[in-house]
């Protein structure tokens, strides 16, 4: 298994074919110290798990690596169906240039609109937005922003030796960066 920083493990992500909505997530509040723990899935990509923590308002830090090559039966009950989830969550790619920008913001507008004159459902107007804004990766969600959801002490266990790698690669960023303060 290869550490790496977070931001490659979500281009990762990004980079994959695998069928955008078919991505589902789990997160929290880190087991020991600051930060947070999320295991993001595809049955056809496999499970990461990233470890975050916001060095100020605008900058994250993180480590990440992939835990496993395929959502087996042991995995699968982990990570929320469409309708358990807490919430939902999208992976986006910033817009390289201003046609693609307006040509999205164009079809974004459609959607609201459409959205806005027909019945539909939050999870129609979440998939259609995720659509026109063409992201890579996107689904339900279980996220605890104040503790851990409980699939996340069964992920811990299952991938016992990618935790404690991680959490031991974590902390030393943690060090270099936290020069003072509580934690």
């Amino acid at each position: 298994m290869k550490v790496r920083d977070w931001e490659d493990i979500l281009g990762d992500v990004v980079e994959s074919d695998a069928d955008p909505s078919g991505w589902r997530a789990v997160g929290g509040d880190r087991a020991n110290g600051i930060g947070e723990d999320m295991y993001i899935g595809h049955p056809a990509v496999g499970a990461y798990q990233l470890k975050t923590y916001a060095k100020n308002p605008f900058q994250v830090q993180g480590v990440g690596a992939k835990v496993a090559r395929s959502i087996d039966d042991e995995l699968d009950p982990l990570f929320p169906a469409d309708d358990q989830s807490s919430g939902l969550f999208g992976v986006q790619q910033p817009i390289e240039d201003e046609d693609t920008a307006e040509a999205r913001a164009k079809e974004l507008e459609t959607v609201v609109e459409t959205h806005a004159d027909a019945p539909t459902s939050p999870q129609a107007l979440f998939e259609d937005i995720m659509g026109a804004l063409d992201s890579p990766a996107y689904g339900p969600m279980e996220f605890d922003m104040t503790d851990r959801p409980e699939q996340m002490d069964e992920f811990t266990e299952t991938f016992e030796e990618a935790e404690a790698l991680l959490d031991s690669e974590f902390e030393e960023i943690i060090e270099e960066d936290v020069e003072r303060g509580f934690y």
